[in-house]
């Protein structure tokens, strides 16, 4: 492989490319569609007072200049109209000079939401698609053939990512080193899919061999990665398989296909080529970058190369840490998922009432999500790539059921208020004409059927109360109810 260009790779960066900017599409457009509700000016967590705290070193952003709902659904929906131009050959239309600048340009209006985005925006995958798409202004466009230096950054960024995972999860809980995590995770997992609830019923010694096999694809996989071809080709095919089957067994947001996206930049162009069907014809005569453009992929691979330190050193840390970044750009942190299985999984399920004064008696109604597991008979949906940041945080509430985070106690009353732009992150409103009187959240243990539960009752769930995650409240606090009864009782009975 030519040290400055690949010509053979014309394939790798087409798909890493227009695959990248779809992903970008998705970001803006979840963030058009939730960032009001969860950090607007009335959110659950508002932007401006984390703005009053945060100074602009530590969370760089257009948005520390001024912030408003219509400013933030503004850049959300022109960085979407802009992202799907470059997935529909913008970049590649442009002369070369110009194809870094719509990167960039998307990289700055997503990195001015991700650092206002709080909690909500605080996940791996949201690092990980800022630094890949700073790293896609390097690969050029058709005007040239593929710059060898920047696929290689690529490829740098799906080790990172998969090696990490692969040692957290040697690290932080025995039962990837005894091979059982696979016996809880697909159900308690933060967002079941459709195929979940099969994936968890496969035999034992089959959840075994899952575990092996990703064992295989993130502690060994990576370093074929580096390989000279075909070796890399291999690896990165065992990358982007074992990619697919999470796709398959849960909702991991962008992530999985993200890692997929950057695995292709290993893949040999010419082997795929001749092996895949349907595929447009090369480009002709894609001459080297210029020098200017070769000095700007050196300059990009040298702040690699020195940013690189922190996550390389945090790798061969025992106290190795999972989605890290080490500046406030988001560029070269350290990722990581799972180093620990959860065994049983909690669900805060939010109920109104209309009753004013509730009593036994009292019918309480479930408000339900798109994503997260709720209504027992309802099966798990497939939602990624797309984010529902909400339904997320509502599993990691769960974790800790005995301590409601405040934005908790906020979304309770956004329901009490029949709060409309809150109403539409739901799949269900339980109370379309009026209000509810009281709202509460209660915790239960759910736990996936079993065959014969399934046949005899059409659930996909089995659920069990456990206790109480907010006390019954309303809008006049002379009917607000005691104070929360704790989580120390099971209910004698279950829901199903």
């Amino acid at each position: 492989m030519d040290w400055i260009a690949h010509p053979d790779a014309w394939l790798s960066r087409l798909v890493l490319q227009r695959g990248l900017a779809v992903v970008y599409v998705l970001a803006f457009w979840a963030a058009a569609r939730e960032f009001r509700v969860l950090a607007g000016e009335h959110g659950l967590t508002p932007a401006r007072a984390f703005l009053r705290r945060v100074p602009f070193r530590r969370a760089p952003s257009l948005f520390q200049l001024r912030y408003s709902d219509r400013l933030l659904t503004a850049v959300a929906w022109f960085g979407a109209a802009l992202a799907a131009a470059v997935a529909a050959g913008l970049v590649d239309a442009l002369p070369l000079w110009a194809s870094p600048l719509p990167w960039l340009v998307l990289w700055l209006l997503y990195l001015s939401i991700v650092n206002v985005g709080q909690g909500w925006y605080g996940y791996g995958w949201e690092s990980l698609l800022l630094e890949a798409g700073f790293l896609a202004m390097f690969l050029g466009n058709d005007d040239i053939a593929p710059p060898t230096v920047g696929l290689y950054l690529a490829v740098w960024l799906v080790f990172r990512v998969e090696l990490g995972a692969g040692l957290i999860k040697w690290r932080c809980d025995s039962c990837w080193r005894k091979l059982t995590c696979l016996y809880y995770h697909h159900e308690t997992q933060p967002m079941p899919g459709p195929l979940s609830w099969y994936f968890h019923h496969l035999p034992r010694p089959l959840h075994r061999v899952e575990v092996v096999a990703s064992h295989v694809a993130q502690s060994l996989a990576p370093f074929a990665l580096l390989a000279p071809q075909p070796v890399a080709s291999w690896g990165a095919a065992v990358v982007i398989v074992t990619q697919l089957w999470l796709v398959a067994s849960g909702n991991f947001s962008w992530l999985n296909w993200l890692t997929i996206l950057l695995a292709v930049a290993a893949v040999d162009g010419a082997l795929a080529a001749r092996h895949l069907p349907l595929l447009p014809d090369p480009p002709r005569d894609q001459p080297d970058a210029p020098a200017w453009f070769t000095a700007l992929v050196l300059a990009a691979a040298v702040l690699v190369a020195v940013l690189s330190y922190w996550p390389v050193r945090n790798m061969l840390s025992r106290a190795q840490q999972m989605n890290r970044s080490y500046n406030p750009f988001h560029l070269v942190g350290t990722y990581g998922a799972f180093g620990t299985v959860t065994r049983v999984r909690h669900e805060v399920v939010l109920e109104g009432t209309a009753d004013r004064e509730p009593g036994p008696e009292s019918r309480w109604e479930a408000y339900e999500f798109h994503g997260k597991p709720g209504d027992p008979r309802r099966r798990p949906r497939q939602f990624a790539p797309f984010h529902l940041r909400l339904d997320w945080q509502m599993w990691f509430a769960g974790l800790a059921p005995q301590a409601p985070q405040p934005w908790m106690r906020q979304l309770a009353l956004r329901l009490l208020r029949a709060d409309g732009p809150t109403l539409r992150l739901l799949r269900v409103n339980p109370f379309p004409d009026a209000p509810p009187a009281q709202v509460r959240a209660r915790v239960y243990r759910y736990r996936f059927t079993t065959w014969r539960e399934r046949r005899a009752t059409g659930a996909w769930w089995h659920r069990t109360l456990v206790g109480e995650h907010l006390p019954p409240r309303s809008l006049d606090p002379d009917h607000e109810h005691g104070h929360s009864r704790g989580l120390g009782r099971e209910a004698e009975g279950a829901e199903g």
